[in-house]
C-alpha cells in the first residue's frame, strides 16, 4: 500500500469499503469496492478455529527472491527444535508454493476428516499446509485471480485442523496486494501477532520492502522485526563470510533505525543451507555461522512475545 493511500481508510469490512471519498486514488479501490459489503461472517469462524493457537506470525517482503520462504522454514525448524513447542507453516504464497519441497514432505497429501483438513506433518510437532499438496503434478501452474486465491486462504485458515499450536507461521507472496489485505482481514479477530519482515542488504530489495512496513503500519500489524538475509557469503572451506550485496544505504539495520522497529539480524548466503533446503532437511552443521545467525533470530522474535511466569 503507497503512501498515497489516504489516512481515513474505512476498512475493507466497512460498506463504504471503495467507495468512500477517502477511496479516491488508492491503488486497492478497486479490489475494495468488489467485496461484499458488511462484515465477513467466516471471521468469527476463523478466530474459533485458531483459538488454539498461541502466536501468529506473518513473514512478509514487499519484494520477491529475498527469501521469505527459507526463513519461514528456517524459523519453523529452529522453533520446533524444543519437542514441547507446537509449530504450524502455511504457505499463502498460492502460485508459487514451495515449501512442500523445502520441508522435505514433497508429495504428501492432504487429508479430509470430520473436524477438517489435516496438515502433513513433518515431526510430531510440526505441521505443513500447502496447495503444492493439492497439485497433480509438482510442474502445474496455479492460474488463478486474487478472489479465487483469497477464498483457498480463507479455507486453510477456517477448514483446517490446526490443532493446539505455540506458533503458527505464515509464508506470504511479495507484495502489498490482494493476499495480504486477506490475510489481515481474515485474522482480525484471530489477531495477528506480529510481522517478520525479510529484505536483503541492496537498496533495490528495500524500496519495496519500505512499502511493506508502510503496508504494516496502515493495516495494524505489529513489526516483530526485520531480518537481513543473504547477508556477506560464508565460504563452504574455511566458513569466512564475505560482502556480496553491499548496502549501500545502510542495509537492514539502518531501514529498521528509520522506521523504529527491532532489528531480529543478518542471515548469510550460505550454500549448505540452499543445499538443506533443496534436500529438505534442516540445516545440521552445528559450526555453520547461519545456524548461529538463525538462533539469535529466534531467541529475539521469543523475547518480543511474554513468557509464562514461573511456579
Amino acid at each position: 500500500m503507497s503512501d498515497s493511500v489516504p489516512a481515513h481508510c474505512p476498512g475493507t469490512d466497512s460498506s463504504e469499503a471503495g467507495k468512500a471519498s477517502a477511496c479516491a486514488g488508492c491503488p486497492n479501490q478497486k479490489i475494495c469496492a468488489s467485496k461484499p459489503s458488511g462484515p465477513d461472517p467466516d471471521i468469527a469462524l476463523i478466530a474459533e478455529r485458531l483459538a488454539g493457537v498461541k502466536h501468529k506470525i506473518l513473514v512478509l517482503s514487499g519484494k520477491g527472491g529475498v527469501g521469505k520462504s527459507t526463513v519461514s522454514c528456517q524459523l519453523a525448524w529452529a522453533f520446533s527444535e524444543d519437542k514441547n513447542t507446537q509449530v504450524g507453516l502455511m504457505d499463502a504464497d498460492i502460485c508459487g508454493p514451495s515449501l512442500p519441497k523445502m520441508m522435505g514432505v514433497e508429495g504428501s497429501s492432504v487429508h479430509q476428516t470430520s473436524v477438517g483438513w489435516t496438515p502433513v506433518y513433518v515431526e510430531d510437532n510440526l505441521s505443513v499446509l500447502s496447495v503444492g499438496f493439492m497439485l497433480p503434478n509438482t510442474d502445474d501452474a496455479i492460474i488463478w485471480r486474487g478472489p479465487k486465491k483469497n477464498g483457498l486462504i480463507k479455507q486453510f485458515l477456517r477448514d483446517v485442523d490446526w490443532g493446539d499450536l505455540d506458533f503458527l507461521i505464515i509464508d506470504t507472496p511479495p507484495g502489498t496486494s490482494d493476499e495480504h489485505l486477506s490475510l489481515c482481514s481474515y485474522l482480525k479477530q484471530a489477531r495477528v501477532d506480529g510481522a517478520v519482515i525479510v529484505t536483503t542488504p541492496q537498496e533495490v530489495a528495500l524500496l519495496d520492502v519500505r512499502k511493506e512496513l508502510t503496508f504494516c503500519k496502515k493495516v495494524g500489524v505489529k513489526v516483530l522485526g526485520v531480518i537481513e538475509n543473504m547477508s556477506g557469503f560464508v565460504c563452504p572451506k574455511c566458513s569466512k563470510c564475505s560482502t556480496i550485496f553491499k548496502p549501500s544505504t545502510g542495509g537492514a539495520q539502518k531501514l529498521a533505525e528509520d522506521f523504529q522497529v527491532p532489528f531480529l539480524g543478518k542471515i548469510p548466503l550460505d550454500p549448505q543451507l540452499a543445499r538443506s533446503c533443496d534436500e529438505g532437511r534442516l540445516l545440521s552443521d552445528s559450526n555453520s555461522p547461519t545456524m548461529a545467525a538463525v538462533a539469535e533470530v529466534v531467541k529475539r522474535i521469543k523475547e518480543a512475545f511474554p513468557q509464562p511466569a514461573e511456579e
